[in-house]
């Protein structure tokens, strides 16, 4: 049973892959029937084809310039690393610093606020007007002075009275 004609002669296993079907007729092999029945898209082809050209770089590379390229690629997101972790070091160190200041403007303001409701009281201002010489007064020496046709001011009009 031979499968190809006189002028090539018969390879070796052409009977195992073809096979004469019924009425004396050669059945095609499995590869020609995927190739008959799919066209290769030509999108994978081109893309096998920028594969092959950066596959063998990597694979040229020697055991030593790998070490080197590793070597130097640690090194680099080391740098990166020891950066980012000195940044955050500093802003955190920044952010300490002004809570220290907000503190302490607290505290100074409270110590403000005690001081003004302190010079307020009457008693302090009693004791600094007796320190500036002035004496209370006697009802008795005090004159009073009517003034006629005086309208008195309404307690509901704040705006006016002093």
């Amino acid at each position: 049973m031979q499968s190809m004609s006189r002028d090539r002669g018969p390879s070796h296993g052409d009977h195992l892959r073809r096979q004469a079907a019924p009425g004396g007729l050669i059945a095609p092999t499995l590869k020609e029937r995927r190739s008959a029945t799919q066209a290769p898209p030509m999108k994978p082809i081109l893309a096998a084809k920028r594969r092959r050209h950066l596959h063998p770089f990597f694979f040229q590379m020697g055991p030593v310039a790998l070490c080197v390229t590793s070597v130097l690629l640690i090194g680099l997101m080391a740098v990166l690393y020891l950066s980012q972790v000195g940044q955050a070091v500093s802003a955190n160190q920044q952010l300490q610093d002004v809570r220290t200041q907000q503190a302490t403007l607290q505290r100074q303001d409270q110590d403000l606020l005690d001081t003004i409701a302190q010079e307020r009281s009457p008693a302090s201002i009693a004791q600094q007007a007796k320190d500036m010489g002035l004496v209370p007064s006697d009802p008795k020496n005090v004159q009073v002075l009517v003034v006629q046709h005086l309208q008195p001011i309404k307690k509901s009009d704040q705006s006016i009275e002093p």
